[in-house]
Formats: C-alpha cells, structure tokens, sequence
C-alpha cells in the first residue's frame, strides 16, 4: 500500500472539508450554551405522558421568567433552557410545572446554573486552554526531534504536526457549527474537553508514525525519503487503526445508549477520532514528503 504516491487526493479531500467548515464558522458560527453565555438548564423526566409545550408554556408564564426554550428528548423527557434563576424561583417553576396533574409527575434529573460573569470567565479561560495545548505540543515535538536534521528539518515536523491538528480540530468544530445553525446544538465545557482530548489524541497519532520515521532514517530504510515515509506507514497503519477502532467503537456506545449530556461530546470525539487516525496517515506525514521534494526542487 502506498499511501504517500497518493497524496494529493486526501489533500484535495482535507482542503474542501477545511474550507467548508471554516465557512460554516465564518457564517454561522457555534451556537453557545448556558457553560458561556451565562443562564440555566433543567432536564426533566415525566413518569407518565409528557405535557405538550403549549400546555407547559402556559404553566411558565405566570412566573415571569421570560422566554424559555423547550428540547423534548425520547419519549418523556424534556430540555428546559431560560435566564439564571435563584433557588426561590426554581422552586417555583418545579412547582407550576407539577400542576398539570397530580397523579402524572415528574422527576427533576438534572438544573445547573450559571451566572453570564462566570459563563464569560469560563469562555476566555476555555480560549486560553486551547492556546496553551497547542504551544505545549509544539516545544515538545520540537524537543523531541532535535537531533533528527536530514532530509527534513526537527521544526518542521512540529510545524507539520500543527498543520494536522488544525485540520482535526477545525473540521468537527465546523460540524457542530452546522448542527448549531440546523439542529440548535449548543456547545458547553464538555465540548471544550472534547477539543481537548482531539489534540491530545491527534498529536500522539502523529507522533507515533513521525518517530517510526526517524527509526527509519537511522536505519537506512528505504531508497529515499519518500520510500522511507510509505514503510513507516505501512509499519504503523495497523496499530493506528485498531486503537483509534477501539476508542470508537466505546464513543459509539456512549453516544447512541449514553444520556443526552454526553451524546454530543461524544459525537465530537468520534469526529476527532476517525479524521485525527486520518490525518496523522494521510495528512501529516505525506506533508514531510512534499516539503521536502518542493525544497529539493528550489535547490
């Protein structure tokens, strides 16, 4: 299997999704939660029939919250999203929402709240996270392929792995951009950690395969540097496949058997699983090659 003499088609593949989900942040961008923007979400589940939203707004108006917005989830549950409220008034919605009919209650799973300061703070504390993350993984790709000068430069490597963690950050933020404009998906901490988790996950890829490169070199492996690339693919393809297999196939089962707080975070790290495996095959290690030959050219 020679991946690297095909290069150019995830290329042409990775550039249009790069590109498509770039515009769909540019257009619409992330629809934000409660986590960043300040406010409160309950989650309920009826024990018997779910009262329709026409009946539940009417329960709510009296209370003088202002506009709440209603997710119904499965057969009984329900998403309620509205400004920060105190605890009396909590209470109070608990209450009205329980009037409809004493013998079909209601069990209250979950009311997390959150000031908009505290929302704001996590956001830029969110920002910042994501910037560390990246700066971390570059000085250590830069220390870790310091002795490795030829063909390729040890920065390079590193700048590369950057370009591969953009790509599988940016294409799964986009997708949730999508879903928020479409589906009202809104993003929260979990999302955050999500992201997180990717660059984690997608530089160890990379890195498993850039140092089977470097083995290689040492050795002597190979004609030449492109030759030497395709046999450390081909010498790691295997394992990056049956772990990132495993791990998704776990993300899987959370995300159609877990609860609704976890779906989305686990369909972002499905996301970043399969295109992080794909990248650091496809994407990354091919861009050492075509550095190379396009350096090779000028000289």
């Amino acid at each position: 299997m020679n991946i690297v003499a095909y290069r150019k088609i995830p290329y042409i593949i990775s550039g249009l999704l790069f590109v498509l989900s770039i515009g769909a942040l540019s257009l619409w961008g992330l629809k934000l939660g409660i986590d960043f923007t300040g406010g409160s979400l309950m989650e309920l589940e009826f024990v018997n029939a779910r009262p329709t939203t026409e009946e539940l707004q009417q329960k709510i108006a009296a209370l003088n919250i202002g506009s709440v917005q209603m997710q119904q989830t499965g057969d009984k549950g329900l998403f309620l999203r509205m400004r920060d409220l105190d605890e009396a008034t909590h209470q109070k919605l608990l209450q009205a929402l329980g009037e409809r009919d004493p013998n079909a209650g209601f069990v209250e799973k979950r009311f997390d709240s959150i000031g908009p300061t505290i929302g704001g703070e996590l956001k830029r504390r969110a920002t910042y996270a994501l910037f560390l993350v990246i700066l971390m993984i570059v000085l250590y790709i830069a220390f870790v392929f310091r002795k490795v000068s030829r063909p390729v430069a040890s920065w390079k490597y590193g700048l590369v792995a950057i370009v591969a963690l953009l790509h599988d950050v940016i294409i799964p933020i986009g997708f949730f951009a999508y879903l928020g404009h479409f589906q009202g998906v809104e993003i929260d901490a979990l999302f955050i950690t999500a992201v997180l988790t990717i660059l984690g996950f997608s530089v160890h890829d990379t890195i498993v395969v850039f140092d089977r490169i470097r083995e290689n070199l040492r050795r002597g492996k190979g004609a030449s540097f492109e030759e030497t690339v395709g046999i450390s693919i081909n010498e790691t393809i295997v394992r990056s496949i049956n772990t990132s297999l495993t791990l998704f196939l776990v993300l899987l089962t959370l995300f159609f058997f877990g609860g609704h707080s976890t779906k989305y975070f686990s369909l972002a790290l499905i996301i970043g699983t399969v295109f992080g495996t794909y990248s650091s095959i496809c994407i990354a290690s091919p861009l050492l090659v075509t550095w190379e030959r396009w350096k090779a050219k000028r000289v």
